[in-house]
């Protein structure tokens, strides 16, 4: 593979990870928002929660390449931070299904 034909590639993949990650952006978003109108509604706890465990997943998915292009934040550290984030998210997740 020639030189030229490399660059070409990495940013098509480049362009390809910005899309990608721009819909999780958006159908995050959208899941959350539709949680908070569920729990705005209801004003049950648990829909509380689940509003904020989707919220801090869908920050998560896209806070690694956040913080490696605008930041300079190495990419480990922002994979790091990321998956500290889903994980919590996750965690909160759970919890609200578990809470009566």
């Amino acid at each position: 593979m020639s030189p030229y034909e490399t660059a070409t590639l990495e940013v098509a993949l480049a362009l390809a990870l910005a899309l990608v990650k721009t819909l999780v952006l958006a159908v995050g978003s959208l899941i959350t928002y539709f949680a908070f109108k569920a729990y705005r509604r209801t004003r049950q706890r648990a829909l509380g929660f689940l509003t904020l465990g989707f919220g801090l997943v869908t920050l998560g998915l896209v806070f690694a390449g956040l913080l490696y292009e605008i930041l300079g934040v190495s990419l480990v550290m922002g994979v790091l931070l990321e998956s500290v984030l889903v994980l919590a998210g996750f965690v909160i997740i759970a919890y609200s299904l578990y809470v009566q």
